[in-house]
């Protein structure tokens, strides 16, 4: 019997597998709303469903490289304290990256913003930002220091 499975199965496949199985598993996959039948509708439809989430992702992939342009030409200045021999206070968060970025007019949630390397010097650091899983942007963060 050939099936579409509409959900994941545990160790059987993932959603939109099309598969082989024998006649009382695939009636069991069926009955349970597990998967379809495979016949010339339901491929149809999943073809329709697969182009349509195609278009979503590359629509989400062009979205995503027009706010990394945007993000690559920007500069991220942060004024720090610091001590003696210019030592920093701390150092910077995602959360002030996310909120310095905000007030420049780019929304970018603080969990996509991964720090490497604590940014606990006065100078340059670059910052990789998250995007899509396809698209990663580089942001340059500037410490300045104020006494």
């Amino acid at each position: 019997m050939k099936i579409i499975l509409i959900k994941d199965v545990k160790k059987t496949g993932k959603k939109d597998d099309i598969l082989e199985v024998k006649d009382g598993y695939g009636k069991y996959l069926v009955t349970n709303n597990l998967a379809v039948l495979y016949t010339s509708k339901s491929q149809d439809i999943l073809k329709k469903e697969q182009n349509a989430k195609q278009e979503q992702e590359n629509n989400e992939i062009k979205l995503a490289n027009e706010i990394k342009k945007k993000i690559e030409n920007t500069k991220c200045k942060i004024k720090v304290k610091t001590g003696k021999q210019d030592k920093v206070f701390g150092s910077i968060s995602s959360k002030q990256i996310s909120e310095n970025l905000k007030n420049q007019n780019i929304n970018i949630d603080k969990k996509k913003i991964k720090i490497t390397n604590e940014i606990n010097t006065l100078g340059t650091h670059n910052v990789e930002i998250l995007l899509h899983k396809k698209v990663k942007a580089i942001l340059q963060v500037i410490l300045e220091g104020e006494r």
